[in-house]
């Protein structure tokens, strides 16, 4: 009697797990994975907040107008820390224990650097909303992006800087230890010297720093018209709070890493009036599809998107388009719509992919005034 009743909860139980499996594969048949990894928290938070943001909101619509080839979307989130190492156990975890067949990421060009060799590795088509050096995209055929790049960037604000600016002798302010920085940089000064313009000095910090009146003080004994930091909004507000400190009235002048509402927090409100920095889209634009993206954002997060929150929506809607376009979620297939992609109709612009993966669409230079970030004018590519 015993022996049939254990006989009996085994087959109770047997059947309980066969439901189970059936139950999940079903779950899995009915969703697309998309993975994505970001820097949610870490010094660079703002970041991969906004991103994410716009990622969700893009995400939402797709699965409220149906999803992609009949199924719903599947966002998995992964926070890398704004860690480079975090960043590779995050995306091996994404694509080995999670089955996604596309990533979207990161913001930072160092971090997409350390993910996009994985990707390329497994062939899952990875698309980097922000990351803007040159390298990331040459990693392999399955890495792309829906942001503009660095030399284009560089070309942007040395035509800023002597047509707009009027100033041809500048001073550069480097982080050294960042690959989106020092690729900037040596952009920057290669086309700005091409196009007439004159570096006076150049200085040298690390992320973090605290103190950088030694550097400023060297770039005030050349005395430059203005200096350019193509650095992150997390040393930018204090640089300039301590160049006001020491006399060094010039304009300041950077990139797309400068835009966050906190950029401009306490004193660096006013130390920073009156600069200057190129970015993907400006909140200002008329554009109907830049104004409604405004407002889903606005009522969904109670807050104002930056750029970065309009270049995950498109990351998304990009990856979703190439999917349904692909009509197969097969990482080749998916691979090969995003490099046709053409004239793709996204909130920061239309989007087209060239030969190394790279979005050709135009930048916007935006200035400081009262701590807001004003539009001053568009550089077509």
């Amino acid at each position: 009697m015993k022996n049939k009743a254990t006989i009996f909860v085994g087959l109770i139980l047997a059947v309980a797990v066969s439901i189970l499996i059936v139950s999940c594969n079903k779950t899995d048949s009915n969703v697309i994975k998309i993975g994505q990894f970001a820097s949610l928290t870490g010094s660079e938070a703002t970041f991969g907040i906004s991103s994410d943001n716009g990622i969700k909101l893009a995400v939402e619509e797709i699965n409220n107008t149906g999803g992609v080839l009949g199924k719903r979307i599947e966002l998995i989130t992964e926070d890398n820390q704004g860690k480079p190492n975090e960043t590779q156990t995050v995306v091996q975890k994404l694509i080995n224990r999670d089955k996604v067949v596309g990533i979207i990421g990161e913001v930072a060009s160092s971090r997409s650097k350390a993910a996009a060799p994985i990707c390329q590795n497994a062939k899952i088509p990875m698309i980097t909303q922000a990351s803007t050096n040159p390298e990331v995209t040459a990693i392999g055929d399955y890495i792309f992006r829906v942001c503009f790049i660095d030399p284009f960037q560089a070309t942007v604000m040395s035509k800023f800087a002597l047509n707009s600016m009027k100033v041809k002798k500048v001073a550069l302010l480097i982080d050294q230890r960042n690959a989106y920085s020092t690729g900037l940089a040596e952009n920057f000064k290669k086309t700005f010297i091409e196009m007439g313009g004159e570096i006076v000095e150049e200085q040298k910090y690390s992320a973090g720093d605290k103190d950088f009146k030694a550097q400023l003080t060297a770039i005030k004994y050349k005395n430059p018209e203005a200096i350019f930091i193509p650095g992150y909004y997390t040393d930018v507000g204090l640089m300039a709070i301590q160049a006001r400190e020491i006399g060094l009235t010039v304009p300041l002048f950077g990139a797309d890493g400068w835009e966050s509402d906190k950029l401009t927090e306490g004193k660096a409100k006013d130390a920073l009036e009156g600069s200057f920095f190129s970015t993907h889209v400006s909140s200002e634009d008329p554009n109907p599809l830049i104004q409604n993206f405004i407002k889903k954002y606005r009522e969904k997060y109670k807050s104002e998107p930056d750029a970065f929150s309009f270049l995950g929506y498109d990351a998304m809607m990009l990856m979703a388009d190439a999917i349904k376009r692909a009509g197969s979620t097969d990482g080749d297939k998916i691979r090969q719509e995003l490099a046709k992609t053409s004239n793709f109709k996204g909130v920061t612009g239309s989007i087209s992919i060239n030969d190394q993966r790279n979005a050709i669409k135009p930048a916007v230079v935006l200035e400081i005034k009262d701590g807001k970030f004003r539009y001053k004018e568009t550089i077509a590519p």
